[in-house]
């Protein structure tokens, strides 16, 4: 076995003073809010957010989509799981037209009462719209909402789009860990 080390970027944002009004959504998409019998939706949004990315390489169950679901159902099952700040991006082009599950973003409160960002992603044929922004600043109204102050995610440092999105919101480096991931030896 061979060990590989991904830098991860520690990010977090307070709150107060952040205005966190998304810009309107591009016509045909719309966001729904975290319902238990959408479960499977998130999970697709996940699976089609992250399957061809570096981050399945530091998180291999986000490149299918039974990883994706198990993985959702683990966050919706935590202690401090926040509808609020959990949500759906979903693209239909026209009433009758099929429905694309392309975004999500999950939040969670940890035990000492910052709010957690987890797998915010935007499908890739749906990016460069602002759809990203708009899920982040959903998530973070709802944390606001649920009286959470501080905010933080982690976010491999490779993913440079990611972190200029997050910069440009309000979110600063604190720290950065390496995530450790064993890969097979080929010889």
């Amino acid at each position: 076995m061979n060990l590989v080390y991904y830098k991860r970027f520690r990010m977090e944002i307070g709150l107060s003073g952040q205005s966190l009004t998304p810009n309107p959504l591009p016509e045909g998409y719309f966001f729904l809010p975290w319902e238990e019998s959408l479960l499977d939706c998130f999970a697709m949004a996940k699976y089609l957010s992250f399957r061809d990315e570096m981050d399945t390489h530091v998180f291999p169950c986000l490149a299918d989509f039974a990883g994706c679901r198990r993985l959702m159902n683990e966050i919706a099952g935590k202690p401090g799981f926040l509808p609020e700040a959990t949500w759906l991006l979903v693209y239909r082009e026209d009433r009758g037209g099929r429905v694309e599950y392309c975004g999500t973003v999950q939040g969670v409160r940890d035990e000492h009462g910052f709010g957690a960002i987890q797998n915010l992603g935007v499908a890739v044929e749906h990016r460069r719209r602002g759809l990203g922004t708009s899920l982040l600043l959903r998530s973070l109204d709802g944390f606001r909402r649920r009286g959470v102050r501080r905010v933080f995610l982690d976010v491999t440092a490779e993913n440079s789009a990611a972190v200029r999105l997050y910069r440009k919101i309000g979110f600063n480096t604190n720290r950065i860990v390496y995530k450790t991931v064993e890969t097979a030896n080929h010889s």
